[in-house]
């Protein structure tokens, strides 16, 4: 039974072979391959292995996460299914926006800027449901978080911050360019994964919610984008 998993905190040759041969000490496992760059281990066992036995094998240096849809064998839940949660939210979160609307006869623009703030609001919430989690995972994708961990550990008060001034309208347009800059550099990171196949788990929602990388990641970033830069030429 074949089953990867994504194991941050490796940084040379070194880590990587302590890695490999712990691993290799678990009963049952026939061949283990460990990626230093991307931090993904593929591993060959003769039983369906979890995270948390893994990250108890070799340590708590090293954080572990199994990546989405691995397991030999098994079916993969439809994207619909997987993605349910974050439709869910979209829906309930346009649902809000157009009652507000309605309700304080707003116009289109205080229709976008409420939408966006909620936007930011509930997704950092997400995000600190498992906030030591969640800076391992983005990470794995978004490319100034690869280069910067500090960067992926502020991250979710960088969008609690933006989500109170889009509800206040406080510094819109400061607001509007740092969520242009900040969602182009994730957008980017998120095509990369999807062009290169990667399964990995989207960390959007935190990783509270086993999320999976799928084109609906990108959606999502492409209508905060249109509405900045639409805010920002109105």
């Amino acid at each position: 039974m074949i089953t990867s998993f994504y194991i941050s905190g490796m940084t040379c040759m070194g880590c990587q072979k302590t890695v490999t041969e712990k691993i290799n000490e678990i009963s049952g496992i026939h061949t283990v391959s460990v990626d230093l760059e991307s931090g993904k281990a593929v591993i060959d066992a003769d039983r369906m292995l979890s995270s948390e036995e893994i990250s108890e094998q070799i340590g708590s240096k090293y954080t572990v996460q199994q990546e989405a849809s691995t397991v030999e064998g098994k079916k993969p839940l439809s994207k619909i299914k997987q993605l349910t949660p974050l439709l869910l939210i979209f829906t309930y979160l346009l649902a809000g926006t157009f009652f507000l609307i309605h309700k304080f006869q707003l116009s289109n623009d205080n229709g976008m800027t409420l939408f966006m703030g909620l936007f930011f609001i509930v997704f950092s919430f997400f995000k600190f449901l498992d906030f030591k989690g969640f800076p391992d995972s983005f990470r794995r994708y978004d490319p100034l978080a690869k280069k910067v961990p500090l960067y992926a550990k502020v991250y979710p008060f960088i969008e609690t911050l933006l989500g109170i001034a889009f509800l206040l309208e406080w510094q819109l347009r400061i607001a509007l360019l740092a969520t242009v800059v900040v969602l182009s550099i994730t957008t980017v990171g998120v095509l990369r994964s999807l062009l290169q196949k990667a399964q990995i788990e989207c960390a959007c929602l935190g990783t509270a919610l086993k999320l999976p990388m799928t084109e609906a990641t990108l959606i999502e970033n492409g209508i905060m984008l249109v509405m900045s830069f639409y805010l920002l030429l109105s």
